[in-house]
């Protein structure tokens, strides 16, 4: 049996346009100029309905904590009065720009009002790269962290030099921005390593285009390593507070706008077919198969392409799952190449923890072949995934467990490395 995936058609969605002047573009049209009735395809999104929802890693300091409130559909990051007391939430995964498609990010917050020695931030950024709003004692501005230098540089720009709407009743919106109430936070890159960044709020339903981050025409080299970046949220004390402080994380979601296609470096792995993978003892999960991402390469977009299954032991039934984030016990890890971000695992003895993305039956008698489709939505469901804030990948493992003691199993997994 076999696991692959198919395209699917995505639905139109019409934007709104920003009100007055230079900004009315923001809302009509995408970052390469596009009329914004293309179709997105949506690579991420995350909502809090009844409980934290897994997606995100969470790293805390000195008495910072992170609740999920139930009533309010949030998670409050909350920090203390004391110096170095933080909060840092990343997703698991990095979200693909795709060259030539604009990226669309749009994460929802409450910002603790402005205290000395607080400092807030929320955007799609990493530890080396991105853009984000910041709130720092009592200035807000945005942010763009770039490490394409070899060095981190941080390119801060104050609200009240924003170079198209201020949002201090200046502009060409005629409103003024209240960083206490609950805001949405927008913001699309034209990359390809020197375009165009634009950010700004959606107020009563229209784009705001506050501020753009140009790029082409005026630099040397690229003013980001990459494009590709997870979304954070954090607060911190940067010194000791007059009291404590809450950063509200609502929503957030990452468009590819004028939808996707996977161009990556195809890759595969299977087990030798002199070889059969061995499933000791009946009713037990095995790992057969387990891949995660290199150290060196935690922020690449890897997507488990395709699986097939074949039983080597007359009259077995086999359950197999695609398990996420589980722990792979023994054997030994292997480069899957030197041009490759992920290794691979084909001799581990036992599995534990993770969360079930997939699973499926079939029998070594099977005279046709089954399969599952993934449609197109759901291939970044098989990314793999990792903690950016403590250095860790995750793994994607193959697990399967037979009906019958001392059987044996053949298998292969296919991936797609888009990040190369």
């Amino acid at each position: 049996m076999y696991l692959r995936h198919t395209s699917s058609v995505t639905t139109p969605y019409p934007f709104g346009t920003s009100a007055g002047g230079a900004a009315a573009s923001a809302g009509a049209t995408d970052a390469f100029g596009r009329v914004r009735t293309s179709n997105p395809l949506t690579l991420f999104d995350s909502s809090h309905r009844y409980h934290d929802n897994g997606l995100w890693a969470t790293s805390t300091a000195t008495g910072g904590t992170f609740t999920f409130d139930a009533n309010a559909g949030l998670v409050n990051l909350a920090v203390t009065t004391a110096s170095g007391s933080s909060v840092i939430r990343e997703t698991t995964k990095c979200f693909s720009y795709q060259p030539g498609k604009s990226l669309l990010v749009m994460s929802t917050f409450t910002l603790n009002p402005a205290k000395t020695g607080l400092r807030q931030r929320v955007g799609y950024y990493g530890a080396a790269n991105g853009m984000y709003l910041e709130l720092a004692n009592t200035t807000l501005s945005f942010v763009e962290r770039s490490s394409s230098t070899g060095s981190l540089v941080e390119t801060r720009v104050a609200q009240s030099d924003w170079n198209i709407d201020p949002l201090n009743g200046t502009g060409p919106s005629n409103l003024i921005l209240d960083p206490t109430k609950s805001q949405i936070l927008w913001m699309d890159i034209e990359w390809l390593g020197l375009g165009t960044v634009r950010l700004g709020f959606v107020i009563n339903g229209k784009f705001i285009h506050c501020h753009s981050f140009h790029h082409a025409n005026i630099i040397t080299s690229t003013y980001i390593t990459t494009a590709s970046l997870p979304l954070r949220y954090e607060i911190t004390n940067t010194a000791a507070t007059a009291s404590a402080s809450t950063l509200k994380q609502v929503c957030s979601t990452v468009l590819s706008e004028g939808g996707y296609e996977l161009r990556g470096l195809q890759q595969a792995i299977g087990t030798a077919i002199t070889a059969p993978h061995a499933l000791t003892t009946a009713g037990t999960y095995y790992p057969v198969i387990s891949l995660r991402l290199k150290a060196a390469a935690l922020d690449a977009i890897v997507i488990l392409t395709a699986l097939s299954i074949l039983g080597a032991t007359a009259n077995a039934n086999y359950n197999w799952r695609v398990i996420a984030s589980g722990t792979t016990t023994g054997g030994t890890w292997t480069s899957a190449g030197s041009e490759s971000s992920v290794e691979y695992n084909l001799t581990g003895t036992a599995t534990t923890g993770g969360r079930v993305l997939a699973q499926g039956y079939f029998s070594s008698t099977n005279q046709s072949t089954a399969s599952v489709d993934i449609l197109k939505e759901a291939l970044f469901k098989f990314q793999l995934e990792r903690d950016g804030l403590t250095s860790t990948p995750y793994e994607l493992s193959l697990v399967v467990t037979a009906s019958v003691a001392t059987s044996n199993v053949h298998a292969s997994m296919d991936w797609e490395e888009i990040s190369r």
